[in-house]
């Protein structure tokens, strides 16, 4: 089976703050064309032997496949979780248009 070529990418933050900053950045930065921001939801987690309930924002990133890499390294050095949610799905199909716009917006060498 092919890799796919495009990717959404998740991950979550604990103020609308935190979420419009890691959005931003990875758009400013090229490592997404777009970031969809949705909030408030409950996560229900088990961290350091507890189960504990937090109210997040999750970002929903749309990527290029071959930027996955570098967004999540943006990810973990711009975010305060020990241990941050990112996880990536496959774009299996999608709109010819804007498969290609998310591939143009977060080309390498777009940023020279």
């Amino acid at each position: 089976m092919a890799e796919p070529a495009w990717l959404t990418v998740l991950t979550t933050t604990d103020s609308e703050e935190k979420a419009r900053a890691l959005a931003r950045g990875a758009v400013d930065a090229r490592l997404a064309a777009c970031a969809q921001i949705s909030a408030p939801v409950t996560s229900v987690f088990r961290w350091q032997g507890a189960v504990e309930t937090g109210e997040e924002w999750q970002v929903v990133f749309k990527t290029a496949a071959g930027r996955y890499d570098e967004l999540e390294a943006h990810l973990v050095a711009a975010h305060d979780y020990e241990t941050p949610e990112i996880i990536a799905t496959p774009v299996v199909r999608g709109s010819d248009r804007y498969l290609a716009w998310v591939s143009a917006e977060t080309a390498p060498d777009a940023m020279l």
